[in-house]
């Protein structure tokens, strides 16, 4: 074990109990907030992936019925998962009045406002699960400082009152409280700073798969109405 290591841990174990309060807090930030951005890199980077393979595999489909059957195992994919909750309300919809369908063309309207509607409410789904826990993050990153720096002066304000104690006010006697008090703060930098450009990067990819959702769903809609048409038309 290092001199400094020694040092530090000679530090929290001598500080006043508010500062080891104020340690063990931000130790708990850290543990939640570094599982947190190993949780979402995970899941955000499998979405990245999946949905790739799933735009690669739907424009080579001729069908929606051969894409539905060709993407299920892209489970965690969020294009994947609006294309099955649009497929499912088409078709439930067109086997709910398939003859009034063939025979209204104002049924094709009352198809695709249904299917937007459940492209809008997957779209929605999709981002709370996209954002979920990350704004943990952005808390622990605002937050974390403060905690440190609330630490700190309380750190400092025992050390000052043991020189007024003391009577002495020597590098020997000043020092150790005071270094004791700017580990409060050091800590709640540790906590912040991963949190906040952990918390930014998310945030950047997230609306980057926010802006893939939203065009493909125009897309889809598209390409459902002219199905719909079709079917019309036979």
């Amino acid at each position: 074990m290092t001199t400094e290591s020694v040092g530090l841990l000679y530090m929290l174990t001598n500080a006043g109990p508010v500062v080891k309060f104020i340690m063990l807090l931000l130790l708990f930030f850290s543990i939640i907030s570094w599982s947190i951005i190993f949780i979402k890199f995970r899941y955000i980077r499998n979405a990245f992936r999946d949905s790739a393979d799933f735009t690669e595999v739907f424009w080579q489909c001729r069908t929606l019925s051969d894409a539905f059957s060709k993407v299920k195992a892209l489970r965690s994919s969020p294009l994947a998962r609006i294309f099955f909750a649009a497929y499912m309300e088409a078709a439930r919809t067109e086997n709910k009045d398939n003859l009034a369908a063939r025979k209204n063309a104002g049924s094709t309207l009352q198809t695709m406002g249904s299917v937007k509607r459940t492209l809008n409410r997957a779209i929605n789904v999709e981002n709370r699960r996209l954002t979920q826990l990350v704004s943990f993050l952005a808390t622990a990153g605002n937050t974390a400082p403060f905690i440190g720096l609330f630490g700190t002066v309380w750190g400092i304000m025992g050390t000052f009152q043991g020189i007024g104690l003391s009577g002495s006010a020597s590098l020997a006697v000043v020092a150790p409280g005071i270094s004791e008090a700017l580990v409060a703060t050091a800590a709640g930098l540790a906590v912040a700073i991963p949190s906040v450009i952990a918390y930014n990067y998310f945030n950047d990819r997230i609306r980057v798969l926010n802006s893939e959702l939203q065009s493909f769903s125009s897309d889809l809609l598209n390409i459902i109405e002219r199905d719909v048409l079709k079917k019309l038309e036979a």
